[in-house]
């Protein structure tokens, strides 16, 4: 027997002792699939789905004996075991599937919920059941991921609206092996299970509060729009542009490609007057068919980021403008500060999805200075 093999005998002995120790009893009934990562080679895969309690009872030398596991496989056994006995017991999920988790080398993408850079290479079984059991336990899991994403750009804009819900119950082995779920796919399942644990791991559960996670931006927003419903006179149009136009800007820049959000900027007259859809096609160099697509993509972002803000932000102008009717006669609000205020709620919540062929069809008749400013943005 070599002195390697004699160093890799000392070590399983020596792991074998600690993790039979009484503080790692939570550690037993897991899979050793558990603490694998997706770039390791040389797994020993026949294993890989028995329980640390299974493995730990058998003798060092039967282990080695088992068909398929050679010396570099050992190795990987023992790698295996060191993790398992530097996990801190209080970190161990609760509930675990009893489904096998065994995959084979991977080169997707996942991350870690400590705070540091997301690394698609640190992510084992038992750190994505800490992610999803943090979902569950708090609440989380009709949360759709597109609501939750750092950005969408790196996200398809097919699972957009998919709940966080319908991975909580699947192993990352399981998810890998779902059809299109691909390295670009998963990577970004995991991103938002990980910003949502780094969030929410260390907080109780009390019965009679809630938790509630949005985008930051939109938060700010949200808050702003329900104090403005209340208040008794009309923001000012520097208000209006720090606390509703540029926030709801930012968010597209952060979500949508360069071409929308200088649409987006166009549109809102931010670096001159509010442009039309013909001016803004002639100024970007597109067609309207496609400006109108671009515009389209702009609503189905805040549809995701701002499901409620549709209503939120109709009823706060229709309170703009019948203030500004019943001052009309007077010295009321001047239309010209909350032109683009108006030009924000058209762009982000339009009344109907637009069209290809022309202006958008509009479930109402637009009416006075708000009417002709719309048929001016057409």
């Amino acid at each position: 027997m070599s002195a390697e093999e004699l160093q890799v005998i000392g070590q399983f002995e020596a792991l074998r002792k600690i993790l039979l120790s009484p503080g790692y009893g939570g550690h037993l009934d897991k899979p050793l699939c558990y603490w694998a990562l997706p770039a390791d080679r040389r797994l020993p895969l026949a294993l890989m789905g028995r329980t640390l309690a299974d493995l730990l009872d058998v003798p060092f030398p039967e282990l080695a004996a088992t068909p398929g596991i050679g010396r570099k496989k050992v190795a990987s056994l023992v790698q295996l075991l060191a993790r398992a006995a530097s996990t801190n017991a209080a970190e161990l999920p609760t509930v675990i599937l009893n489904r096998s988790c065994v995959q084979g080398p991977s080169d997707s993408d996942e991350g870690s919920g400590d705070g540091s850079p997301f690394d698609p290479t640190n992510i084992s079984e038992v750190t994505w059941a800490q992610w999803r059991e943090s979902v569950v336990r708090h609440g989380l899991t009709g949360e759709t991921l597109g609501r939750l994403a750092p950005s969408l750009q790196g996200m398809t804009r097919v699972i957009w609206s998919t709940p966080l819900g319908e991975y909580t119950s699947s192993t990352l082995a399981e998810i890998r092996s779902m059809r299109t779920h691909g390295e670009k796919r998963v990577t970004a399942i995991l991103e938002v299970f990980r910003a949502a644990h780094t969030l929410v791991a260390g907080m109780g559960v009390c019965d009679h509060l809630a938790i509630r996670i949005m985008p930051r931006r939109i938060d700010a927003v949200e808050r702003w729009v329900g104090r403005a419903v209340q208040r008794a006179d009309t923001p000012s149009k520097e208000e209006i542009t720090t606390c509703f136009v540029e926030p709801l800007l930012d968010q597209i820049r952060n979500d949508a490609s360069q071409q929308v959000a200088a649409l987006a900027e166009n549109r809102l007259g931010m670096a001159g007057p509010v442009t039309s859809v013909r001016q803004a096609a002639r100024l970007m160099g597109l067609t309207r068919a496609r400006v109108y697509q671009l515009l389209n993509e702009i609503n189905d972002i805040m549809m995701v980021r701002w499901p409620t803000g549709r209503h939120q932000v109709h009823e706060l102008q229709e309170k703009f403008r019948g203030r500004a009717v019943a001052n009309s006669a007077g010295d009321g609000d001047d239309a010209s500060d909350l032109q683009q205020f108006y030009a924000s709620v058209e762009l982000y919540y339009p009344g109907n999805r637009r069209g290809a062929d022309g202006p958008m069809e509009r479930a109402f008749e637009p009416e006075g200075q708000f009417g002709e400013l719309l048929e001016a943005m057409s």
